[in-house]
């Protein structure tokens, strides 16, 4: 087995690059150096007490060039926006390396290597977005906004053919009724969930 360097043998004035796999509530990342030499690996929590710890551990072995984060607007955004504004030189990595997933399998270790690798020699990579400012506060609103506007037609269509299928006295109450007044109907029904096994009961709840 290969022997990594330890710390205490690091000139820092090293060039280093790092690399990180991220996930939801860990991210993994990965030090080499312009020789490829692996210089570390390790864990780190996606707080921000994790990121600070993420660039004081990467610094031990160098100065730090470039980082290759996987996911900057999803998974690793939080990570991106801190070292930004540490003023750390941070790309998006494309895709792990699919002929490494083929001979080895998933590994985060290795996706991190991967990230590092495409980082140092600018390859698969592209400038994340910068996740601030008006630009991604638009950004937001308008994805929720378009989720809450499929999710109430996905609502009305399923109230709709639930009607078509009601009982039919419970059917003839709310047929006629414009959208309007049906939703106001049905927000006044205080229906008896205790009697659910009835039919019409479980069609009210």
């Amino acid at each position: 087995m290969t022997r990594m360097p330890d710390k205490a043998d690091l000139d820092q004035d090293r060039r280093v690059f790092a690399g990180v796999d991220t996930h939801k509530e860990l991210h993994v990342a990965a030090v080499i150096d312009t020789d490829d030499n692996v210089l570390g690996t390790r864990s780190f929590p996606t707080t921000r007490n994790g990121y600070r710890t993420m660039l004081t551990w990467i610094g031990e072995y160098g100065n730090l060039i470039r980082i290759g984060i996987e996911g900057t607007g999803s998974y690793g955004a939080g990570l991106t926006r801190h070292l930004a504004k540490a003023g750390v030189t941070v790309l998006e990595v494309d895709r792990p390396d699919r002929s490494d997933r083929r001979r080895k399998g998933k590994d985060d270790d290795l996706d991190a290597i991967n990230a590092a690798r495409a980082a140092k020699t600018n390859r698969r990579t592209t400038t994340p977005k910068s996740k601030d400012g008006a630009v991604e506060s638009l950004r937001v609103l308008r994805v929720t906004r378009a989720h809450s506007v499929r999710e109430r037609r996905s609502a009305l269509q399923l109230l709709r053919m639930t009607i078509i299928s009601a009982p039919d006295e419970l059917r003839a109450q709310v047929r006629d009724l414009t959208r309007m007044q049906l939703i106001r109907l049905l927000a006044a029904w205080r229906p008896d969930v205790a009697n659910a096994t009835d039919p019409v009961t479980a069609y009210r709840v």
